[in-house]
């Protein structure tokens, strides 16, 4: 085996396309394709498959990729180790997270992260949809739901409440809200309960259903911005609802959601150098924003 063709198979793995690793690494497209072919060969198994959206790792290549990472992060640390530098940690690392938290908060977090570490990739999957670890769609999830079971290193992140909002405008217009049985006479904005990604996302029912809902969406953003417009009351978390001027919090006395971020990544991960420090990032994150996960 030629061990030099292992860092254009791990390039590849990451970015997909013979192309974005052939600029990556400085080579043409073609020596790439040349060089994880002769990989395959000396190990006599295909380490991708070919579609339109790029080249997936097969069940041989996902295995490879996890002794090849390891291999990556023990040269890192030597090489950290030599230089005295943390600079030199680099690679891919592909967080799933949920769509208000990810915009909200992890988007600008994460940018800290990337100044610290120039040579690290990071991608943020900020989805109103679940992201699967075991389909391999991110390296490290914050989700709603802690598994039951899996290979997997699971920690709790945080909770956060969410409260009821709605447009000043809104409230001018509509009958004065009281307590929670004022709350049947108005307008909700809400998910489309078919589409629900998470249990934890049925709020309703603990209020009592209102009289209309007005409007439905499977993202939690697009409900924000149609409550700031006017359509109506909705439950929205409030890290990211206390910072939109438009809304107005209604009965945060009497009425409030708590609900708990897991984060989790698979086990053969753990000891790869930036996926720890990501994840150690992440919970430092979680920690120093306590206040405004809990609506204080």
């Amino acid at each position: 085996m030629d061990w030099d063709n292992l860092r254009f198979f791990l390039e590849l793995s990451r970015a997909k396309k013979l192309t974005v690793a052939a600029r990556r690494l400085g080579v043409d497209h073609t020596t790439v394709a040349r060089r994880v072919q002769a990989l395959e060969k000396s190990l006599g198994q295909p380490l991708f498959i070919r579609s339109g959206s790029g080249y997936a790792p097969t069940e041989a290549g996902r295995r490879l990729l996890v002794q090849v990472e390891a291999m990556e992060s023990a040269y890192l640390a030597i090489e950290q180790e030599d230089s005295g530098s943390a600079d030199n940690l680099s690679g891919l690392v592909r967080i799933g997270a949920t769509e208000g938290y990810g915009v909200e908060l992890l988007a600008g977090q994460l940018a800290a992260l990337t100044r610290r570490h120039p040579h690290l990739c990071v991608d943020l999957l900020a989805v109103p949809r679940m992201v699967h670890l075991a389909r391999h769609e991110a390296d490290i999830v914050i989700t709603l739901e802690r598994p039951e079971r899996g290979p997997y290193v699971i920690t709790k992140l945080t909770d956060y409440v969410l409260r009821l909002y709605a447009s000043a405008d809104y409230l001018a217009a509509h009958p004065p809200i009281g307590g929670r049985d004022d709350l049947r006479q108005h307008s909700f904005v809400s998910y489309i309960e078919d589409l629900l990604y998470s249990k934890e996302l049925h709020y309703l029912d603990d209020i009592g259903r209102p009289r209309q809902i007005a409007l439905r969406s499977t993202s939690i953003l697009a409900q924000q911005r149609a409550a700031a417009a006017g359509a109506g009351i909705a439950i929205l978390p409030s890290f990211a609802a206390r910072r939109d001027p438009a809304l107005v919090e209604l009965l945060a006395d009497r009425v409030e959601f708590t609900r708990t971020f897991w984060m989790l990544m698979p086990v053969e991960s753990k000891d790869l150098a930036r996926m720890r420090v990501t994840w150690d990032f992440l919970r430092d994150m979680a920690r120093q924003h306590q206040d405004l996960m809990m609506g204080r």
